[in-house]
């Protein structure tokens, strides 16, 4: 992936984020998958990042993230799932109100991870091989 360019920084950091429904409760339906997509790439742009990739199942879904560094991950992480949350619960209310019979979707975790272009033994190995000055 090409990188970024800021005012003040070239920047590439991708995540891998992966939230789970409360209980893991099989209730994400593909209409919910569609209007999920929305409100992920919504929540994103506010926060100047880019949703690269979505989709999920009936228990989890999976994002693709390319993060803005001005961000705070918890903070985006804490963002999308409110959000998505909330809407979710109100716009599908009679299918959500199925499997939970309190205001909850999400589970309080989730899994996140950042993913880039070479292995971390790699960019290790790059590092140590800099020409320390001697002075």
């Amino acid at each position: 992936m090409k990188p970024n360019k800021g005012s003040h920084s070239v920047y590439s950091i991708h995540l891998h984020l992966v939230l789970v429904t409360k209980y893991r409760r099989k209730v994400i339906t593909s209409a919910m998958i569609a209007r999920m997509t929305e409100v992920f790439q919504n929540i994103c742009k506010k926060k100047k990042s880019l949703m690269l990739q979505f989709d999920g199942e009936s228990d989890h879904v999976h994002l693709l993230i390319d993060l803005h560094p001005d961000n705070n991950i918890s903070q985006l992480v804490a963002s999308l799932k409110s959000a998505s949350s909330r809407i979710i619960r109100k716009e599908f209310e009679s299918e959500v109100n199925k499997a939970y019979s309190k205001p909850v979707f999400w589970s309080g975790s989730y899994y996140i991870t950042s993913c880039g272009g070479v292995t971390i033994e790699r960019l290790r190995k790059y590092i140590e091989e800099q020409d320390t000055p001697l002075d």
